[in-house]
């Protein structure tokens, strides 16, 4: 039996999430009922996933505290989550530009978009909804991201299409079945959820085949960028402003976050999967290893 060429397989598994697109996408704004008042008690977001849970602080945090702290960081994700798919969404429309617009690969990608214009203004009016401020990346974090987005090798946008997308996702599937949680954000991070299951695995095909014909230099340097974007996006997902909207003081609580074992290790079982299959394609390699391991997210 004659071998397919990778060009068809790309196009095969393309066809497919296509198929699985039309099958299964969501209109949120008919979808989630975004009238429907919040619940007294019900978390915002798991407590075990909220950035200083076990820590000083929170030991010392009433119930009401913590549940306003998981709802001002269900904000921050939502807000970063919009600034991590404008990204995502002008990579991957660098990666069609030169690429055959009637191709299944290149419909899908622009599929996807349609995907991520839909998520962000989904995140957006939750946003709205919780009443909070919108959390920004750091100025600094902000700016390398417009570099990112500029000059990223296509491999490297793949990468950090996966460590936006799975961080997340792992978070969000511990987030959707848990009935402590408010309706409209278990509604949110199930359509989410669904729909990102799709790209995941979209950009795990891409890069694989990527990795294998890469040249030499653009391995290095995919290595070394897309480790400083596991960093970035790692340290981006709950804004210091966060504590400072709860009257903490911001650089106190975002050391004790940074520094807390039970959330670093959420943050190592959250990208664990992404790990082991970064480092089956030869990612998590070289001089850029300590900087991987410098974003915490590396085990």
């Amino acid at each position: 039996m004659a071998a397919v060429s990778p060009l068809a397989s790309r196009e095969k598994v393309a066809e497919r999430l296509l198929d699985a697109s039309a099958k299964h996408s969501f209109d949120p704004d008919t979808e989630l009922d975004w009238d429907a008042p919040f619940e007294e008690g019900l978390w915002f977001w798991p407590p075990e996933l909220c950035s200083l849970y076990d820590t000083p602080l929170w030991k010392h945090m009433s119930e009401e505290q913590r549940i306003e702290l998981s709802r001002h960081e269900a904000a921050s994700i939502a807000s970063i989550g919009i600034w991590f798919e404008i990204i995502l969404m002008q990579l991957l429309l660098r990666h069609s530009y030169d690429l055959d617009p009637t191709s299944g690969h290149v419909r899908y990608a622009l599929t996807e978009i349609a995907d991520e214009c839909r998520h962000s203004k989904m995140f957006a009016r939750l946003v709205t909804r919780l009443g909070t401020p919108v959390y920004r990346p750091r100025r600094i974090d902000h700016q390398l991201g417009r570099i990112l987005k500029t000059v990223s090798t296509t491999p490297g946008s793949f990468t950090g299409t996966l460590l936006a997308e799975e961080i997340l996702d792992w978070m969000q599937r511990l987030t959707f079945p848990d009935e402590r949680i408010q309706p409209l954000v278990r509604g949110v991070t199930r359509i989410h959820v669904i729909e990102e299951s799709r790209h995941i695995r979209y950009a795990r095909g891409e890069l694989t085949r990527q990795m294998r014909t890469a040249p030499r230099w653009e391995v290095h340097l995919t290595r070394v960028a897309s480790a400083e974007a596991a960093r970035v996006i790692a340290r981006s997902l709950i804004s210091p402003k966060v504590y400072a909207s709860l009257g903490l003081d911001p650089a106190y609580a975002a050391e004790l976050a940074r520094t807390s074992p039970h959330r670093r290790d959420v943050m190592r079982q959250a990208a664990a999967g992404l790990m082991d299959f970064l480092d089956e394609i030869g990612l998590l390699r070289g001089p850029a290893l300590p900087l991987w391991r410098a974003s915490g997210l590396l085990g």
